[in-house]
């Protein structure tokens, strides 16, 4: 592993106080840090435990400005601005199909499959395929209801450890996207993007069975099951069940 992954570590963590001891006077690698293609994934601590919440605290996060990516490391930061750019310098590697080069031919093999439609990777339990092996294994957690990442500041847990990341803002207090309009501001780039919309009017998420259209895909979803008939919000005391938790919390009232 790159030893820039451990000099900055070592920049952000405490090794006195850190509950992921580094082994700095040791001549091994570390291995409980784990940088792995850009995002941060795991931490993992010297008696093999798993827990990325608390890692997390030590770090001051950056966001991509385009995307809702984030990261630790300025160098990776910049390395996924070129997705955005398109800069091709040190790129030897050029797909025949779009613009887009890559300075590794591991990663134009990837790519192209994208535009082949390849998807190798199959789920057992639906339809699903995936390009990547990596992502398959993500997805088998939507059927097995794993959640590894766990929020040490509350009991949130995440499949991915980019959502637990996102989440973590919400009590680091962090709101670094600010809209132009008003004096508002948020956490993640998409909020912002989202709460745009509310300035200009624009409901992109159109109902594909009545007139009605909403800012944000969430509340688009949430009215489709006024067509499906949809009652998620089981009540735990009897056999009812609600189209939204408001109804469920005054429900519940009736058997306090």
């Amino acid at each position: 592993m790159d030893s820039i992954w451990y000099r900055s570590h070592a920049q952000f963590v405490d090794i006195l106080i850190c509950v992921y001891i580094c082994v700095i006077q040791s001549i091994k690698q570390p291995q409980h840090y784990l940088i792995v293609r850009i995002t941060l994934l795991t931490m993992q601590t010297q008696n093999g435990d798993e827990n990325v919440a608390n890692f997390i605290l030590h770090i001051p996060f950056q966001g991509c400005s385009e995307c809702n990516m984030v990261f630790y490391d300025t160098n990776q930061l910049k390395l996924h601005m070129k997705t955005h750019t398109g800069e091709t310098r040190n790129r030897p590697y050029q797909c025949n199909q779009c613009e887009l080069a890559f300075s590794r031919k591991g990663d134009l093999k990837a790519h192209v499959k994208i535009h082949s439609g390849e998807r190798p990777f199959q789920c057992s339990q639906c339809d699903k395929a995936f390009l990547k092996r990596a992502n398959l294994r993500i997805h088998m957690r939507i059927h097995t209801g794993e959640k590894p990442y766990e929020c040490s500041q509350c009991d949130k847990a995440y499949a991915q450890s980019n959502n637990l990341i996102k989440h973590m803002m919400v009590h680091t207090g962090e709101r670094s996207h600010k809209c132009s309009q008003c004096d508002k501001a948020f956490s993640y780039n998409s909020e912002l993007i989202s709460h745009m919309m509310s300035h200009t009017g624009e409901k992109p998420n159109q109902c594909t069975q009545c007139d009605k259209a909403f800012s944000k895909k969430s509340h688009l979803n949430v009215h489709m099951r006024k067509h499906t008939g949809e009652k998620p919000h089981q009540c735990s005391q009897c056999d009812r069940s609600f189209l939204y938790n408001c109804f469920l919390v005054s429900h519940m009232e009736s058997h306090t």
